[in-house]
């Protein structure tokens, strides 16, 4: 089989903990032999004159080139003026799925086995539209923006995602009990996709978000992939994350709709421990490796996968957040090491 050819991917170490794991995350790329060149960017958001923050143009030119792009967290400054800079990326190059894989991994144990579930939020609209206005003095109102054309092309990826995967059942998540226009156009989408002939055999079906979190912390192995607006998928995909071990275990990536794909670790840039050498790099690097197989560059992605299912069912190179002494050089060290 002919060398998949190299691809230029640019990396957002981010902030806090962001650089010494995107560093492991190269060193074991490095040991895998991975065709993948880094173009390395910082996102130290730039003011514009009007006083509102900006990501850098640098950023921005850097991912149009590349089309595909691997993020360490990072944060955004509380006050008036900042803006997420999450947000902003996921606006800036209309990211508008972020795509949640969560699975039970060997060796860590939680109070659930077997999870294996992926969650597939809308990522560019709901409560997250940034529509908001005072009513009256005391009073602030903030609209949920749903749209016909964002519920239908995430409604579509969801679907292509099972059928790609070999998954079996796809739920919409929903309140369209209650916020029945809103709501009800997003179910509506889902059903036309469902209805489709390519898609007879996915199992459908629908859940409130309420019963869906009741059922999640009873009876996860009932979910296989899951399409939902965006608010509930931001806190429902967090939720699942719970189940397998926390977000330093669970990867992310986010969809665009012109090619581009941004992967991303969602914990925190966890400053009181910056520059220590105790991060966990595997939410990371796990978003690397579904990166990897995004640019269908499936073998290296399932070696990396493998070396580090390996260390965390050995359990001999845990960092201190998966209950282990080792430091992230030690775990960088102990994936490389399966990886010759």
């Amino acid at each position: 089989m002919a060398a998949a050819a190299r691809r230029t991917v640019t990396l957002i170490p981010g902030d806090g903990i962001g650089r010494e794991i995107s560093g492991a995350v190269q060193k074991i790329f490095s040991a895998a032999n991975a065709p993948v060149e880094w173009d390395v960017q910082d996102v130290t958001p730039v003011q514009l004159p009007d006083g509102r923050t900006a990501i850098p143009q640098s950023v921005v030119d850097s991912v149009n080139k590349n089309r595909i792009g691997l993020k360490g967290p990072l944060m955004t400054p509380i006050g008036k003026g900042f803006v997420s800079l999450n947000l902003t990326l996921r606006r800036t190059f209309d990211l508008y799925a972020n795509v949640r894989p969560c699975r039970s991994l060997e060796g860590y144990k939680t109070p659930f086995d077997n999870v294996n579930l992926v969650t597939i939020r809308e990522n560019t609209e709901g409560e997250y539209s940034g529509i908001e206005h005072e009513v009256t003095k005391g009073v602030f109102q903030s609209v949920k923006l749903i749209t016909k054309k964002a519920s239908m092309r995430v409604a579509e990826f969801a679907f292509d995602y099972a059928r790609s995967n070999g998954r079996r059942g796809v739920t919409a998540v929903h309140k369209s009990t209650i916020m029945r226009r809103s709501d009800g156009l997003f179910l509506q989408c889902c059903r036309e996709v469902a209805e489709r002939p390519e898609n007879s055999g996915i199992d459908y079906r629908e859940m409130n978000i309420d019963t869906t979190c009741l059922r999640m912390i009873m009876e996860p192995k009932e979910f296989d992939v899951m399409v939902m607006p965006n608010l509930y998928g931001d806190i429902l995909s967090d939720l699942c994350a719970g189940l397998v071990g926390g977000l330093g275990l669970t990867p992310s990536g986010n969809i665009g709709a012109n090619g581009v794909a941004v992967f991303e670790a969602v914990h925190g840039t966890a400053p009181d421990i910056a520059g220590k050498d105790l991060a966990n790099p595997t939410a990371l690097l796990l978003s690397g490796v579904m990166m990897l197989k995004h640019m269908e560059m499936v073998d290296v992605a399932q070696k990396i996968e493998s070396a580090v299912y390996e260390v965390i069912r050995d359990g001999q190179h845990l960092t201190r957040d998966l209950g282990g002494q080792a430091r992230c050089s030690d775990y960088t060290a102990a994936v490389c090491e399966r990886l010759r």
